[in-house]
């Protein structure tokens, strides 16, 4: 049966056409009724349709013959059968076995992939799960920094890779162009790219040919890991259901699982009975097994979510063996663990939902491996969670997710990075919110995360990129051109430097050609101060930001000028103040809020008027000695908004 299974991804940079391309795919294989299609069917959240991104990895099971019969109808795929079926039989002429598939049914297990550079852990994962990659690449933008890193993954993974240029159906596609960038990509022969459309189809029958012919089976397989007696199958991904506990996605790479099999998993020992198992299709589909080769999903019956870890091995444990032992000897590779590039805070509105929002990271973290949290708390805001994303839309995402899904209003404070900092005294602190950084008088040195950058944008717009960049602290590296007139442009910069606006100012320097990648390359010395904001003399510590000692005055005044639009006056008046190592830099006041207390008063002595004046002054200074601001949660919202756009 593993010779007749191929698994694969498509990867492409974003709105390259992954989804459409995969709907098409649905579409010829007879796997979606045509009354129930729709578009980006793989898309299953709502988030994801209405943004008009992938942001989930979802597998689907397809069946397919090679003469073009859909399974379980009676249509024909108008596929060009005998050109097709002529040329897949002469990839596979010298192989006997290879001829009697001409007439089976081959399962091709398609796992659509999210584009954006925050989600590109969903698509390392995807990789380790399958053997071939359909590279995808918009005939109107051409190759973009998303691409060259999704194939850069796909080698890494030894995949065989497809190169196919979409949308050549539109009028401003420079298909040949984009045919000579793959060539210079992979070094490939102009015919090995294939020409598709997938909004019409056209090209879809000769890609699931390619798919058979240049995708090895499972059975044939690169890949280097050393057969196992023992069945045992790798989580790529997981998800809670209230019946069936966690439920793991799973590749099985040895041996077969039945329903009311006894498992064990590898990294926490936990034994647990399979309740059911199967296929995507794309919808959950039971089965009675899961053979090797194959890609489906197995149901825990396990009720605590963190006892199943993305890239973790299930092992079948029908034996009594030592846990320990059947670990040591069959566990996968697994995954390297994704490194959080952006934290942020994050605090329910209502104290009391404190433990619905624990219970949701907790679930949210099964089918998002890359979200850390940690509990904390502060004063102004009560109990909450520091939380570790991949960027700033996978943090816009999960907040979105919390908020539709689970119900929770959230209070989320302004994203920063990660520091390592060394004391005087040679401690190392790691350092994920600017309230926690030392004072300045008892620190060495601190060390933040640079990344390189790699920038595509057509020749003309390098002028602007190059001054967008100078407001970095960052480096120039290099330059090459990709193709006739596009140039890649490789920078090295502080991580916090493009942490918020950079994107979208890259995006409007280059009129919307321009594609960004980065890669996280360590952390190096900065000269940097944490800046605090005292509001009526109190220090608000999820106010607090850590910046370059060169900006802190503008920064400062700044910030402070902005709080003093945004805080709702009160009775007294109210100092704002930016202060860095106990020297304030700079100052606003919000002026007391205006009572008319002689507005009931007509006619008579002013003497009246001017003693309800002096007591509603004395008032105001009694407030202002012991009075405490409280600052309302949309305020850190609005913060959090404006330092975004």
């Amino acid at each position: 049966m593993e010779d007749t299974i191929r698994n694969f991804v498509i990867i492409a940079h974003i709105d390259h056409g992954k989804s459409t391309l995969a709907d098409r795919l649905l579409d010829a294989t007879g796997t979606v009724e045509k009354r129930k299609m729709r578009e980006q069917f793989l898309d299953q959240m709502d988030l994801e349709r209405e943004k008009g991104i992938t942001i989930k990895m979802q597998p689907v099971r397809m069946l397919w013959h090679p003469d073009g019969k859909v399974p379980n109808s009676k249509k024909q795929i108008p596929n060009n059968t005998q050109d097709q079926n002529s040329k897949f039989q002469n990839n596979l002429g010298s192989d006997a076995s290879g001829l009697r598939f001409l007439d089976s049914e081959f399962i091709l297990n398609l796992i659509d992939t999210p584009g954006h550079v925050d989600f590109s852990y969903e698509v390392s994962r995807a990789l380790a799960a399958v053997e071939g990659a359909i590279l995808l690449v918009d005939a109107t933008q051409g190759v973009q920094a998303q691409t060259i890193a999704n194939l850069a993954l796909a080698k890494q993974e030894g995949l065989a890779v497809i190169p196919a240029v979409n949308k050549i159906d539109l009028a401003a596609a420079q298909v040949e162009e984009t045919v000579r960038e793959f060539e210079q990509l992979l070094g490939c022969a102009p015919e090995d790219v294939l020409r598709i459309s997938g909004k019409t189809g056209e090209g879809v029958p000769e890609l699931l040919a390619a798919i058979l012919e240049r995708i090895p089976s499972p059975s044939r397989s690169p890949r280097a890991y050393a057969a196992s007696a023992v069945p045992r199958a790798l989580i790529f991904d997981s998800h809670f259901d209230a019946y069936r506990g966690v439920v793991a996605h799973v590749r099985v790479f040895d041996g077969a699982f039945r329903r009311g099999d006894r498992i064990m998993l590898c990294a926490t020992g936990i034994r647990a009975e399979i309740m059911e198992l199967g296929t995507f299709a794309p919808a959950l589909t039971p089965g009675d097994a899961l053979a090797a080769g194959e890609i489906g999903y197995l149901a825990t019956g396990l009720k605590e979510p963190d006892a199943v870890r993305v890239g973790d091995t299930i092992l079948a444990a029908a034996s009594r063996e030592n846990g320990g032992d059947l670990a040591a000897r069959f566990c996968l590779a697994g995954y390297r663990e994704p490194k959080p590039m952006v934290f942020a805070s994050i605090y329910p509105e209502e104290a009391d939902d404190y433990g619905k929002l624990t219970d949701a990271l907790k679930k949210i973290r099964l089918n998002d491996a890359s979200l850390f949290f940690e509990a904390e708390s502060s004063d102004a805001l009560g109990r909450g969670f520091r939380a570790g994303f991949l960027g700033l839309l996978h943090m816009e995402i999960t907040s979105e997710r919390l908020a539709r899904e689970y119900g929770i209003r959230l209070v989320m404070t302004t994203p920063s990075v990660a520091y390592r900092v060394i004391l005087a005294d040679g401690t190392e602190l790691s350092v994920y919110s600017a309230s926690r950084l030392p004072d300045g008088h008892v620190i060495r040195e601190i060390r933040e995360p640079w990344v390189r950058l790699e920038i595509l944008t057509p020749e003309k717009f390098i002028g602007g990129v190059m001054e967008l960049l100078k407001r970095t602290r960052g480096m120039f590296v290099n330059r090459q051109y990709v193709g006739t007139d596009r140039v890649e442009i490789a920078y090295e910069a502080p991580l916090r430097d493009i942490l918020v606006d950079f994107f979208d100012g890259l995006k409007s320097a280059t009129e919307g050609y321009g594609s960004l990648g980065y890669e996280f390359l360590g952390e190096r010395v900065g000269d940097l101060a944490r800046l605090d904001i005292l509001i009526a003399g109190e220090r608000e510590e999820a106010l607090s930001q850590v910046v370059p000692k060169a900006r802190v005055y503008a920064d400062g005044r700044a910030f402070v000028g902005r709080l003093k639009t945004l805080i709702p006056k009160q009775l007294f008046a109210v100092p704002l103040q930016a202060v860095v190592d106990g020297r304030v830099l700079a100052r606003e006041t919000i002026p007391a809020l205006k009572k008319d207390v002689t507005g009931y008063l007509y006619g008579g002595d002013r003497t009246r008027k001017m003693k309800l004046w002096k007591k509603q002054q004395r008032g105001k200074k009694r407030l202002a000695a012991g009075g405490r601001v409280e600052i309302p949660p949309d305020v850190f919202l609005k913060i959090l908004k404006q330092d975004s756009s």
